[in-house]
């Protein structure tokens, strides 16, 4: 049993797989990440987003950022169940985002892409509990899409890093 735990070990290690964040914020991929500035976002979702991206990122404003990362965001509430009376009995909210890292030094685009989640929410006979959870599910959307676009960034990062001699 151990003989084998063993070749598992060593089948991994060459297998040239090495972890993103290795040294955390003293890492290549950490360091990187800590010279994006985060532009402001428009609204109750960009206020979440920017907040939840600056907090993976580590840091509320780099002091001389080398990047600028820029995001739109759409956040819609459709209804989704409809009784006979034309009442809503569910709803669906949904926040994509569309995001560009810039580099500062030259001005170009290096990064443009998307991220995006729903969710489900139900309807109930109370206004006031509908509302906390349209916000409690807008909080949580906000999260999910602000770990899609660092892990994204990190990515890139991580690119860069290995693309240097």
């Amino acid at each position: 049993m151990r003989r084998l735990a063993l070749l598992a070990c060593l089948a991994l290690a060459a297998c040239g797989l090495r972890p993103l964040y290795g040294d955390g914020a003293r890492g290549p991929v950490g360091a990187a990440l800590a010279q994006v500035e985060v532009a402001p976002i428009a609204g109750q979702a960009g206020y979440l987003v920017s907040n939840a991206v600056r907090d993976q990122l580590g840091q509320a404003s780099p002091s001389s950022p080398a990047y600028r990362l820029e995001v739109k965001l759409d956040d819609r509430i459709v209804g989704l169940g409809v009784r006979r009376d034309d009442t809503v009995t569910r709803e669906r909210r949904v926040l994509r985002a569309r995001y560009q890292l810039i580099d500062l030094a030259n001005g170009q685009v290096v990064l443009d892409a998307t991220a995006g989640s729903d969710a489900g929410i139900d309807v109930v006979g109370s206004e006031y509990a509908t509302i906390a959870a349209e916000n409690t599910q807008l909080e949580r959307l906000s999260k999910t899409v602000a770990d899609q676009i660092v892990a994204r960034v990190a990515l890139y990062a991580n690119r860069q890093q290995q693309r240097r001699p």
